[in-house]
């Protein structure tokens, strides 16, 4: 009965400091919770691949390049921002040369496939081309072998030409339902369009100075006839075929093991077939600042 009486006080006691609380505090407590905060949002466009990077030199060269691995982690930062990403086989960099210079008039430009091999940044095979006094890398075709003679030009005759596998040239050159990938998306830009293994575009029809190009996303753009294109499908077609077989082997690629929490039979995360969108026009590039000049008269 003592220990009872004793234990009841005690929590007098306290509840009786509790509230001696100042009422300044409490409010200190609610604005703390209330307070916001602000973060900046990414430009879109600025995309980061948090996997390696890459350090690129002054000049062109088909040096390997070397690497530094991000493990999925901010590079300033060091937090972890891309879970999926983590550990693999340490791999160098392939410089490809994503610009095809040919001639606008005339004949085109020959160059010659010295070798094909693997590159372990990327999921296609690459095509090491001579031409001239230069050396570059390519992205390899499926049929692509060493020996191969391919052709380069940026002339659109008036009659489509026949190309083979590996030739680059403008849209408005090709016959219709030619395949395709390694794509402009602007004329004189860097082809940064379809690039992954097996991969291909399909020239549909053509329009005014337009050429309609359905995407391995099965979605159609209409692109600018002048923009380069290189013939063929992707190298390495079997690439999603491919049986891991081991998680070894999964850590091996660079992948980490998923947190589990994700599940198929629930559908919440299931794939809806819809309609696909209409053709869509590619914009422009935006336009450069016009530069101000300002005009001094001495007195």
């Amino acid at each position: 009965m003592n220990n009872l009486t004793r234990l009841m006080a005690n929590c007098v006691v306290q509840t009786q400091r509790h509230s001696l609380l100042p009422v300044a505090s409490n409010i200190a407590v609610m604005q703390l919770r209330n307070k916001t905060k602000y973060v900046e949002k990414p430009k879109p466009g600025n995309g980061q691949q948090f996997r390696r990077i890459v350090h690129f030199k002054d000049e062109y060269t088909v040096e390997p390049l070397e690497t530094t691995h991000l493990a999925g982690r901010d590079p300033v930062t060091g937090r972890v921002v891309a879970k999926g990403i983590g550990g693999g086989i340490k791999q160098k960099y392939h410089w490809i040369k994503w610009v095809r210079e040919g001639p606008t008039e005339g004949p085109a430009q020959e160059e010659r496939v010295i070798e094909i091999m693997d590159d372990g940044c990327r999921t296609s095979k690459i095509a090491l081309v001579g031409v001239g006094d230069e050396l570059k890398y390519i992205l390899a075709t499926e049929n692509m072998k060493a020996g191969d003679i391919i052709k380069t030009s940026r002339f659109i005759p008036r009659i489509p030409v026949r190309p083979n596998e590996g030739d680059a040239y403008p849209l408005g050159a090709l016959p219709v339902g030619t395949r395709i990938h390694n794509l402009e998306k602007n004329p004189g830009y860097p082809c940064h369009l379809i690039h992954a293994a097996g991969t291909y575009g399909t020239i549909l029809r053509k329009f005014d100075d337009k050429v309609v190009v359905q995407l391995p996303s099965k979605r159609e753009f209409a692109f600018d006839k002048t923009c380069m294109a290189t013939v063929g499908r992707v190298s390495n077609i079997d690439h999603n075929k491919e049986h891991i077989g081991s998680a070894q082997k999964m850590r091996e690629l660079g992948n980490r093991p998923r947190s589990g929490l994700w599940q198929r039979k629930d559908g919440r995360f299931g794939r809806k077939i819809r309609k696909l969108p209409p053709m869509t026009l590619v914009p422009p590039p935006p336009a450069k600042a016009e530069e101000v000049i300002r005009l001094t008269i001495p007195l």
